[in-house]
């Protein structure tokens, strides 16, 4: 990965509060210092929902993500490239599946290969695939 991609997913990943790798989530222990039980479990608390990091966001009738039409043309236009940009993407830098906005604000230029590479990982923070 090129050094904009690395700079890239490390924002995202703090963003999401993504884990480290092997890494073990906070009040629970690794599965190597787990004892075998009775196979009887009884607990007095009442079990906590992780809560949803999903947004709801409208959609079309494929399933898609509605964008903005106005906005993308906006930036376009405010950015020097009213017509597009060769080899390059408009990307919203917070993702709209995560809540991001639809605006000029929330986009930037970035190459096809950059895209895709940020697409990978910013799916997995938004809890995407």
């Amino acid at each position: 990965m090129n050094a904009r991609v690395v700079a890239v997913v490390a924002v995202v990943s703090s963003l999401f509060a993504l884990p480290a790798i092997g890494a073990t989530p906070k009040g629970s222990t690794s599965h190597a210092t787990h004892t075998k039980s009775s196979g009887k479990h009884r607990s007095t608390k009442p079990r906590e929902s992780t809560p949803s990091r999903a947004v709801t966001v409208p959609r079309d009738a494929n399933g898609r993500i509605k964008r903005s039409e106005s906005a993308k043309s906006a930036f376009m236009r405010q950015t020097g490239h009213p017509h597009g940009w060769s080899g390059h993407v408009v990307d919203h830098m917070v993702p709209l599946a995560c809540g991001g906005a639809d605006a000029p604000s929330n986009m930037q230029w970035q190459t096809i290969a950059d895209a895709r590479a940020k697409d990978k990982v910013e799916r997995i923070g938004c809890g995407k695939r």
